[in-house]
């Protein structure tokens, strides 16, 4: 664990004010999942293609039942910032475990649902999905293997998700979300 506090605390030398909003920007945008949820459901309702939007719902569920409900449950690991209370949050302390990020996982399994179908968009979106990966780290209220972990879970379910959409899409080629669909 001594090399994961070192690099902690090598971003803790990069505060600056400017730095701090920005890393404040990418956590807050991804708080309770909102941004991400946001993002899918506009493609749910934008995007004639219903296979992104729907692969980027399964994904986001399989990352919170992964991560948050299960892994964060069954390891337990405390933050950093709960083992080394000395370094100032910019943030409120979470209050649950650290272990794997759930903000990076959630991220990554939208990033990856979106780039599925749009790499441009996708790629934009696997680009802010790092960026929150490393909000988490900056902010030290996660791990770099809590990180790399929940963009690997995420990776995972956005992948899993776009397997299973597709899937039923072929079984069910005709299927249409009579609520999404134009009249």
């Amino acid at each position: 664990m001594d090399w994961e506090f070192d690099i902690l605390y090598w971003f803790q030398n990069l505060h600056d004010p400017v730095m701090d909003k920005v890393a404040l920007a990418f956590t807050m945008m991804c708080e309770k999942g909102i941004f991400w949820i946001i993002v899918i459901l506009a493609i749910l309702l934008f995007v004639k293609d219903k296979r992104v939007g729907l692969t980027g719902c399964v994904a986001l569920c399989l990352s919170v039942l992964l991560c948050n409900i299960i892994l964060k449950n069954i390891v337990q690991r405390d933050r950093p910032c709960w083992i080394d209370p000395s370094v100032a949050l910019l943030v409120d302390v979470p209050d649950d475990y650290s272990f794997p990020s759930g903000h990076t996982s959630f991220s990554f399994a939208a990033a990856v649902s979106i780039f599925r179908y749009y790499k441009g968009w996708g790629f934009l979106a696997l680009v802010v999905a790092c960026m929150i990966g490393l909000s988490r780290l900056y902010l030290f209220v996660h791990f770099p293997t809590d990180v790399l972990v929940g963009a690997f879970c995420g990776i995972v379910a956005g992948m899993l998700a776009g397997m299973l959409v597709n899937d039923f899409y072929k079984a069910h080629p005709d299927f249409k979300i009579p609520i999404l669909e134009k009249r």
